[in-house]
């Protein structure tokens, strides 16, 4: 087994016993990504820094006071923002943006010891769920269909992440979910991400995309990764005012394995028609693995979901017109090109029409509209009332015994790159349909592999749990990983 195949916790014991140091496996990582271009994951490779820190975490190791994140190679999502690093969010109104300042959850990651290797591809400011709206081109998921060769997406709009992961071309990597971002990819790649609850992780340093659904957590290849880098990541911030004052749990030893008793809801309203047969078999599998591991199944009922997809695209769109209104041209990234005559009105428009991207400039024209004098009442706050429905299906859930719900995370496996292309706008939304919820209440969810599909692809359940509980969502993910037994890894193409 090669280092870069490694999980961050068998890197972490062999870090500690001095088998191995954290400049052996930053340089396994670095050429296993300078192998993997056709990928297209890193769009940053920083091999300087990575380097430089990987010998800082090897005398802190040597000291014998490291913390568990201490010497893994990590990637980092472009959304970050990294100090002197370029971090576009995949889009050219930010060219050439090199900030003077450090995301709270990068830092956080970095004084833990862990190693950048780079930045990470994505959908252009986080919008999309397929990762073909970026700047740098797409990003493509190392798994194949069969003996087919057609390139699939990783998912987005972390897919840089889950296709880095996927293809141990790191131990580890940062993502963002505003409404499925971290859980589709990593359910598209046969890896494991949690979205904590809202508040959990600061998202200071983070290019915004919709303040109130935005939340980073980490992508890996095992739950006990996730809960080892998440308790790095995790803590209040007072320079983010949703940062929540809560003591970080250890979410590693929270890892017990035994959910005896624990009530498991299924929602009736997840079963949605046109669910493919497979994946409705997943579930059911996932719900007797549960069953057999000593929890209570209940069927559960969340009314209002079916109104979570149009709410979504209300509420997220209208955040982001009004985030995105910074990028004109005056401060910082891409400026336009002035003939005589322009004013300050024609920079803005020439700037951000080459700026933004087709998708981008649909979800700010929409949300626009929807915050606009005559549609405000209509739409958007509509949707802020529906939204609060949405949460109280889960509150009351809750409030009733039940102590995670399992659903499936996406509707498909991956799909073929450019397949949705011509397609309507909304099926490519529809992507978000089990995991939009999860944002809109502010829940934490995780994504993890149970199985793989008639054609060898990798198909995914998600877990939500309580409010501030992802040290019990863990634990039970824990039991189904271990029940599902997924080990599948895709053959190497590229």
């Amino acid at each position: 087994m090669s280092l870069n195949e490694l999980t961050i916790a068998e890197a972490r014991d062999r870090l500690k016993k001095g088998e191995v140091t954290s400049v052996d496996l930053t340089e396994a990582c670095l050429k296993a990504i300078d192998a993997a271009d056709a990928l297209n994951a890193f769009v940053h490779k920083t091999p300087e820094i990575a380097l430089e820190r990987a010998k800082a975490a090897d005398a802190r190791l040597a000291k014998g006071d490291a913390p568990a994140m201490c010497g893994i190679p990590v990637g980092i999502k472009d959304l970050f923002c990294t100090e002197g690093v370029p971090s576009q969010a995949a889009s050219n109104i930010l060219n050439g943006f090199r900030p003077e300042y450090e995301s709270t959850v990068s830092a956080q990651l970095r004084d833990a010891g862990a190693v950048m290797l780079g930045k990470l591809n994505m959908d252009e400011f986080a919008m999309g769920s397929s990762n073909e709206t970026s700047c740098y081109g797409n990003a493509v998921n190392p798994w194949r269909r069969g003996n087919d060769d057609t390139a699939l997406t990783p998912g987005g709009s972390s897919g840089g992440s889950a296709a880095a992961i996927a293809a141990d071309l790191c131990l580890g990597a940062t993502g963002t979910d505003t409404g499925g971002s971290i859980r589709q990819p990593a359910a598209f790649t046969g890896t494991v991400g949690i979205k904590p609850t809202y508040g959990r992780c600061s998202r200071w340093g983070i290019v915004a995309f919709a303040s109130s659904l935005d939340q980073a957590g980490p992508m890996t290849k095992t739950v006990r990764d996730s809960a080892i880098m998440l308790g790095a990541m995790c803590g209040h911030d007072p320079k983010d005012s949703t940062s929540a004052d809560l003591p970080v749990p250890d979410f590693e030893a929270a890892l017990t394995g035994d959910i005896r008793g624990k009530t498991i809801g299924i929602p009736e309203e997840y079963s949605i028609d046109g669910m493919p047969q497979e994946i409705r078999n997943l579930w059911a599998d996932g719900t007797e693995m549960l069953k057999a591991a000593g929890a209570k199944i209940r069927w559960i009922s969340l009314p209002h979901t079916k109104y979570a997809l149009p709410t979504y695209y209300v509420i997220a769109p209208a955040e982001a017109s009004s985030n995105l209104a910074r990028y004109d041209g005056v401060r910082f990234g891409h400026r336009a090109t002035l003939e005589a005559g322009d004013g300050i009105t024609e920079m803005y428009e020439k700037t951000r029409a080459e700026g933004f991207g087709p998708e981008v400039q649909r979800r700010v024209m929409v949300g626009t509209y929807v915050l606009s004098a005559g549609f405000y009442d209509a739409y958007y706050n509509k949707a802020r009332k529906v939204r609060a429905l949405i949460k109280k299906d889960f509150d009351d859930v809750f409030a009733e015994g039940v102590d995670a719900i399992l659903t499936p995370a996406t509707p498909s496996a991956a799909f073929g790159l450019g397949e949705m292309k011509d397609a309507d706008p909304v099926q490519m939304y529809l992507n978000d349909v089990f995991t939009v919820t999860v944002n809109l209440a502010g829940l934490p969810g995780v994504a993890l592999p149970t199985g793989l599909d008639a054609r060898g692809l990798p198909l995914g359940l998600q877990l939500i749990g309580r409010p501030w509980g992802e040290a019990d969502l863990l634990n039970t993910a824990q039991v189904l990983e271990d029940a599902a037994g997924f080990v599948s890894k895709p053959g190497k193409w590229w």
